[in-house]
Formats: structure tokens, C-alpha cells, sequence
């Protein structure tokens, strides 16, 4: 699943492909916006993990869980 999280006085937004279910997603980013001296942390699917200040935060696209496609099927 894609992640975008938009950082305040940044012109690009940070790209995560987590693991995670949006439902976690959505919890972490809820938690760390309760708390302005708050982080959200999330980790990607290498293992990587990325902290952002909560004040930082301008906005989170959480994208859907797809599939990955095999072959050469028309869509």
C-alpha cells in the first residue's frame, strides 16, 4: 500500500509503500496528530522507517491495498 505524506515548507511529499493495513495507517497518523510535540513513524516494506514531526505534517494520502498484476492481460 502507497502512503504520501505531505511535509510543511517542503514543494515534495514523502512516498512510503508500507506493508501495513490503512487502518493501522490511519491509527499511527491519528495518534501522532493528537500531539503537536508528537512524531509519525511509519515503517516501509524494507524495513526502513520514517519519522516525521507531527507539526510537520500538512496531509497523508493513504492509498488502496492493490494486487500486483501478472501477465499481459488487457484492463
Amino acid at each position: 500500500m502507497e502512503v504520501k505524506i505531505g511535509v510543511v515548507d517542503s514543494p515534495r511529499e514523502l512516498t512510503v509503500a508500507s506493508g501495513q493495513s490503512p487502518e493501522q495507517v490511519e491509527s499511527l497518523v491519528a495518534d501522532a496528530l493528537k500531539n503537536a510535540d508528537g512524531v509519525l513513524a511509519l515503517t516501509d516494506e524494507k524495513g526502513r522507517r520514517f519519522i516525521v514531526p507531527s507539526a510537520k505534517v500538512a496531509y497523508v494520502e493513504i492509498g488502496p491495498v492493490e494486487a500486483p498484476r501478472v501477465g499481459f492481460g488487457i484492463s
